[in-house]
C-alpha cells in the first residue's frame, strides 16, 4: 500500500516539476480506491491547485544587475533585521557570550590534556608494542590510528580556539 502511495506522490511531484506540466492536475480514485493523478478529468476527480497558471518563468530572460556608478561592481543590498525579530539586551548577550566562552574553554582544556596524553603514548611515532601485536602490520595499523587521532584532536583544538576568538 505504501509503495502505491509513494509512486503516486512521485507522479505528482514529477508532474509539478516538469516544465511541460499542465496548469491543472486532478486526483481521482481508481476502482480499488487508490489515488490516481492525471491531467484530464475522468469521472469524479478533485482538482489540485499546483500554483501554476502559466508556464514557469525559467524561459524568460533575467535582467542584468545594475552597476553602481559605472564601476561594474554592484554593492550588496543592506541587510536589515525584521522589526518582529527578537532583540536581546546587551547585558544578557554579554552573559551568554561569557558562558559560551567558559564552556568552550573547558572543552579546549579537555582536548589539550587529551592531546598531551596521546602524544605521550605515541612516543614520537614509536609507541610501545602490545602483547597482541605479534604481527608488525597490526602494530603499524595501531600507530596509524593513533596518528589520525592526534591529528583530529589538533584540529579540534584549532577549531575551539577559533570559536573562542570569534566570541565578542
Amino acid at each position: 500500500m505504501t509503495n502505491i502511495v509513494f509512486r503516486s506522490a512521485v507522479a505528482v511531484f514529477t508532474l509539478l516539476l516538469c516544465s511541460s506540466a499542465q496548469a491543472q492536475i486532478y486526483r481521482c480514485l481508481d476502482a480499488n480506491g487508490r489515488p490516481l493523478y492525471t491531467d484530464t478529468k475522468v469521472g469524479k476527480c478533485q482538482l489540485i491547485d499546483t500554483g501554476y497558471s502559466s508556464p514557469p518563468a525559467a524561459s524568460k530572460p533575467i535582467p542584468a544587475p545594475r552597476s553602481a556608478g559605472g564601476s561594474g561592481a554592484s554593492s550588496p543590498a543592506p541587510v536589515s533585521t525584521p522589526s518582529s525579530f527578537p532583540r536581546v539586551d546587551n547585558v544578557v548577550q554579554r552573559a551568554r557570550d561569557d558562558e559560551r566562552r567558559e564552556i568552550l574553554g573547558d572543552e579546549l582544556r579537555i582536548e589539550e590534556s587529551k592531546l598531551s596524553e596521546l602524544k605521550k603514548v605515541f612516543n614520537n611515532g614509536e609507541p610501545e608494542r602490545q602483547g597482541n601485536e605479534r604481527n608488525y602490520a597490526k602494530y603499524q595499523e595501531r600507530v596509524a590510528s593513533m596518528r589520525e587521532e592526534i591529528n583530529r584532536t589538533e584540529r579540534n583544538i584549532e577549531a575551539l580556539r577559533r570559536e573562542i576568538g570569534n566570541i565578542r
